[in-house]
């Protein structure tokens, strides 16, 4: 999905997204535990670092679980709001491997 949103310049979201009205996003704290909850055993996924700041008031802060605050966007993330785009391979116990240079 991120190579085709590469060669469009824009990002629409997952079919998650699109039936939520959102962009489902993870903080560099929550991401490790998305990936486990919601992509567990899943290959061929990257991982986008974003920058925030250039989403202006699309990206809202909403509460999930357990009352954390998540970020939603609300509006299709245009490619160049990525700061790196890394493979996030599976690990052989089935547990996704994140860059150590995450922040």
């Amino acid at each position: 999905m991120w190579r085709q949103a590469e060669a469009a310049g824009v990002f629409a979201g997952a079919p998650v997204d699109l039936a939520d009205g959102y962009i489902h996003f993870s903080t560099a704290a929550q991401a490790r535990e998305t990936a486990a909850k919601h992509f567990a055993g899943q290959r061929d996924l990257v991982l986008v670092a974003v920058e925030a700041e250039a989403l202006d008031e699309a990206l809202k802060w909403e509460p999930s679980r357990g009352g954390a605050l998540f970020p939603h966007l609300y509006a299709p993330l245009p490619v160049s709001a990525a700061r790196w785009v890394r493979p996030l391979p599976l690990g052989s116990d089935g547990a996704h491997r994140f860059p150590e240079d995450m922040a």
